[in-house]
């Protein structure tokens, strides 16, 4: 934390009720999952799966946006877009790239026989999800690339899940076996503490006006 008088400042603008549910939902966010979609075409689907991470705790998210770079649908992510680190990447390379550097093992979500079921994944570890087209899936580079694959047991006709649905219930499952096994998932102090000041940059009004009035004294 580079300036903890400067978080003080702005948090002083929130209400105490405001500052309370701020604390209690950054002690639940987590790094030790994070979410990566590779050029889905219906952007509300990739807007939704922002949604979900912030509803079950995940702090970043990962855009690979190769075939089509667009902006995230506001409207359906519903605000979420304000509380989920969103980190955009031009190719699945250098998506990959970034996510090893950062200690994460590569898991692609597919349907497919071999894959490990949700009760089997080894939630231990850092994990970065990778959820692919509706179409096609992932691709051969990310297939390829993965540590694991991991998949929903299925137990009707369709093969499938919708990328949105897939992923709430993989996060959903995840985020709770982590809570419950012992996993070392929270964020640390001073983590806690840069994810407050960019909430509080992206949600108060007039938070560029109340810096430069802060840094002018």
């Amino acid at each position: 934390m580079e300036n903890p008088a400067l978080l003080t400042y702005l948090e002083d603008f929130l209400t105490d009720r405001r500052k309370s549910l701020m604390k209690k939902v950054i002690d639940q966010r987590t790094n030790h999952i994070t979410v990566a979609t590779q050029d889905v075409f219906q952007l509300h689907n990739t807007s939704a799966v922002i949604r979900s991470c912030d509803v079950f705790g995940i702090q970043n998210a990962h855009v690979i946006e190769e075939k089509f770079p667009k902006r995230i649908d506001r409207e359906i992510a519903m605000g979420a877009q304000k509380w989920v680190t969103i980190n955009r990447h031009s190719s699945a390379k250098e998506c990959i790239s970034h996510l090893r550097a950062n200690g994460y093992q590569i898991v692609a979500t597919s349907p497919h026989t071999d894959s490990l079921h949700l009760k089997d994944f080894d939630i231990s570890k850092k994990s970065a999800l990778f959820f692919g087209t509706e179409r096609h899936g992932l691709s051969d580079e990310i297939m390829a690339a993965a540590d694991c694959t991991l998949k929903i047991p299925m137990y009707g006709f369709t093969e499938s899940l919708n990328i949105s649905v897939s992923a709430a219930i993989i996060l959903q499952t995840l985020a709770e076996r982590m809570r419950a096994e012992g996993v070392k998932w929270e964020l640390t102090e001073e983590e806690k503490s840069d994810l407050k000041l960019e909430w509080l940059k992206n949600n108060l009004k007039n938070s560029a006006e109340l810096i430069s009035h802060f840094c002018s004294k």
